[in-house]
C-alpha cells in the first residue's frame, strides 16, 4: 500500500504503536513490561551527591531509584524530577530538573522561560504568528516550544492543548510533599504515537490490519539484506550495539562503498524499529577511504531527518565508526 499508517495493538500482552510508510515499517513503539515510562514524573528524596560518578540517586516511590546526572540537591530534600529516557537492565532510573509537558503542537517547560519555535517551521510569518498566538494566550506562561506540528494546526487545536498541558503544569509544579511519589504517568506506546507521528492517511488502524506482527518478526531478525548481495547484522550486546557490513561475493571497494551507502540510509529506520539505542559501532565493509567523507555525510544526513537524538562521535583508530543514540524506545 503506498501511503502511511498508523496502526495501533499489542506486542506480547505490551501496547504497541506503529507506523508504515508504502507498506514498509517506519517506526515502532512498545511499552516495556515492569519499567517506568519517559515522561513520567516524581517527588524524589536526595541521597548525598557522589563526586566520583557526577551525580546524585533519589529515592523514589515503592523502593525505585532514580539518578540524576550533576545533580547538587542537598541530602534528604525533596525534588521533582522527571524520567527522561528508558534505564538501561539493572541500572536507576536516568532523572532530570527540566520538566517538559509534552503534547502534539505544544512543550510546556516550567524551568526554561520564552516561547521557541521549531527550526523545522521555516516559513517566518509562520514563526511569527505561531509565537504571537502563544503569546497572546497564555502571557504568563514560563516557558513553550512550538513544535513542527503547530505549523498546520488550526488555532483553536493550539489554544485548547495550551490550556490543558499549562493546567497540568501547574497541578505538578505546585505539588508539597516531602515524600517519594509518584505525580503524572509517562505516555503509553499509542499515547506516544499520536503525540511524536505525523498525521498518517491511515489513523488508528489494527495490526491485523496491515499484517503488522509479520514486519516485526522481520526485525527481529539481526541480519539484513541490502542491494547487490549485500547485507548487514545489527546485534545488540550488554555494552554497546555492533553493526556489521559486508558486500557478499563482490569484494571489491566500489561494492563496499555501495553496501556501507545502502546502510547508512536505512539504518536510522532500522535502529527505531528494533528500539535500540546506545552506543552504536559500525563495523562497514572495506571500501576506499577517500570516500569516507561521502558515507559520512550521506549517515549524517539520514540521521538529520530521524525522531531521535543520535550524536556521531567519528572513525575509530580501528576504522569503525561510532554514534551515541539516545534510549527513546524499548528494544524490540
Amino acid at each position: 500500500m503506498k501511503g502511511s499508517v498508523t496502526a495501533i495493538g499489542k506486542l506480547n500482552g505490551a501496547k504497541a504503536a506503529a507506523r508504515l510508510v508504502d507498506g514498509r515499517l517506519d517506526d515502532l513503539i512498545v511499552d516495556p513490561k515492569d519499567q517506568v515510562l519517559p515522561g513520567s514524573i516524581f517527588v524524589g528524596v536526595a541521597d548525598r551527591p557522589m563526586k566520583g560518578i557526577g551525580g546524585q540517586f533519589l529515592r523514589l516511590p515503592d523502593g525505585a531509584t532514580g539518578f540524576l546526572r550533576n545533580g547538587q540537591i542537598p541530602a534528604g530534600k525533596p525534588a521533582l524530577v522527571q524520567v527522561s529516557r528508558f534505564a538501561e537492565p539493572g541500572k536507576a532510573l536516568p532523572l532530570t530538573t527540566k520538566l517538559l509537558f509534552k503534547g502534539r503542537y505544544l512543550i510546556v517547560t516550567p524551568n526554561a522561560p520564552g516561547i521557541n519555535v521549531s527550526r523545522r517551521i521555516r516559513d517566518n510569518d509562520a514563526r511569527d504568528a505561531l509565537s504571537m498566538l502563544v503569546h497572546e494566550t497564555r502571557p504568563d506562561a514560563k516557558g513553550v516550544i512550538v513544535r513542527s506540528a503547530a505549523d498546520g494546526a488550526t488555532s483553536e487545536e493550539i489554544v485548547a492543548e495550551l490550556a490543558e498541558l499549562h493546567e497540568t503544569a501547574l497541578r505538578v509544579t505546585s505539588r508539597n510533599g516531602d515524600q517519594p511519589v509518584q505525580l503524572l504517568d509517562g505516555p503509553n506506546a499509542h499515547e506516544t504515537a499520536w503525540l511524536e507521528w505525523p498525521c498518517s492517511d491511515v489513523e488508528g488502524a489494527s495490526f491485523e490490519d496491515f499484517a503488522v506482527h509479520e514486519l516485526i518478526d522481520v526485525m527481529r531478525n539481526p541480519q539484513i539484506s541490502l542491494p547487490n548481495g549485500g547485507s548487514a547484522w545489527i546485534e545488540p550486546t550488554r555494552a554497546l550495539v555492533a553493526v556489521d557490513v559486508n558486500t557478499g561475493n563482490d569484494t571489491s571497494a566500489a561494492a563496499g562503498l555501495k553496501a556501507n551507502i545502502a546502510l547508512s540510509r536505512d539504518l536510522p529506520r532500522q535502529l527505531r524499529c528494533r528500539g535500540l539505542g546506545g552506543q552504536i559501532t559500525i563495523d562497514f565493509a572495506p571500501f576506499a577511504k577517500k570516500d569516507r567523507r561521502q558515507l559520512e555525510q550521506i549517515l549524517r544526513a539520514a540521521l538529520r531527518a530521524d525522531s531521535v537524538e543520535t550524536s556521531l562521535i567519528g572513525w575509530t583508530p580501528s576504522g569503525n565508526y561510532e554514534l551515541q543514540r539516545k534510549r527513546e524506545r524499548s528494544p524490540l
